[in-house]
């Protein structure tokens, strides 16, 4: 029987806290969990109020990975679920709002992935998303390069960009932003990518055209699509190590040579919290978005 852990409250069964999740280094399911408690406190605002897209990945990052979009049975009564729309018709998706749910998820393995709109206003994004995505032998250090002209022409319209690393190979570049569609997002994020291509021809991409990618680094901007989710900040990936979704600086981002100095595991992130805080905070405070031109 699996054993019972009380969190604020709520009684949690955790199972098979033994199993090794990334043979690479050993870290366990335990240590996923103790992961995910340890950084709940930056985590959860970025999870609130959004519709929660998982992805599992039970047995180790080798094992069966999938998407989990509806609410997944034997979920408690106690989570948070709200009503989305689909292109497909309406589904009911879980809310991650606080920690018990969070440990709940914690306990699916899985990634955390979620739109770039409030669940009570799907119709309006508040977010816009850049997934740098280098093609081999093209790095994260190619993608930085690109993030500096990005965050540099975001800023001429009046929009503050931040950065994280995607927890696999590349570079995700957010902004808060208000007042705009999805639709309307999506082309704003794409004129700026045709333009990032046309101002560093060798290096950057619009197009996800496979024969094009190698050496340059697809600037995805079609993320910004209502139906589309991005990796959440902090989460945890479904890699060979307990690689992150991390935050970083833009002072690290300009002094990347190498792509080991933007490798960040479950292990490093509660010294960075202590050190930097929530690198991301700003885009949870509504007077900081912007207004696309």
């Amino acid at each position: 029987m699996a054993p019972i852990t009380v969190v604020e409250g709520r009684r949690l069964p955790l199972s098979n806290l033994e199993k090794v999740l990334y043979p690479a280094t050993g870290f366990t399911k335990g240590e996923v969990l103790h992961y995910y408690a340890t950084v709940a406190e930056v985590l959860l605002p970025h999870l609130r109020d959004r519709a929660v897209s998982f992805l599992r990945y039970p047995d180790g990052p080798d094992g069966q990975v999938f998407f989990t979009k509806n609410v997944p049975p034997g979920t408690p009564d106690w989570v948070t679920t709200a009503e989305v729309p689909r292109v497909e018709g309406p589904s009911r998706m879980v809310l991650v709002q606080d920690l018990p749910s969070l440990m709940w998820a914690a306990n699916l393995v899985t990634e955390f992935h979620t739109h770039q709109w409030l669940v009570d206003t799907p119709d309006e994004a508040d977010r816009i998303v850049f997934d740098l995505d280098p093609g081999a032998p093209a790095s994260i250090v190619q993608c930085c390069e690109v993030a500096l002209w990005l965050r540099e022409r975001l800023a001429a319209d009046g929009i503050e960009t931040y950065a994280k690393t995607s927890g696999s190979k590349g570079l995700h570049l957010l902004a808060a932003v208000r007042g705009a569609s999805s639709e309307r997002v999506s082309e704003y994020a794409k004129s700026l990518a045709v333009e990032a291509e046309k101002a560093m021809p060798r290096l950057a991409l619009h197009r996800m055209t496979r024969n094009l990618r190698p050496g340059k680094v697809f600037v995805d901007w079609s993320q910004n699509a209502a139906r589309k989710t991005t990796a959440t900040p902090y989460t945890l990936r479904a890699r060979p190590e307990p690689t992150v979704s991390a935050p970083v600086t833009w002072e690290e981002v300009e002094e990347c040579g190498s792509p080991g100095r933007l490798d960040f595991h479950a292990t490093d992130i509660a010294a960075r919290v202590q050190d930097y805080g929530d690198l991301l905070a700003p885009l949870l405070d509504p007077d900081s978005a912007g207004r696309l031109p």
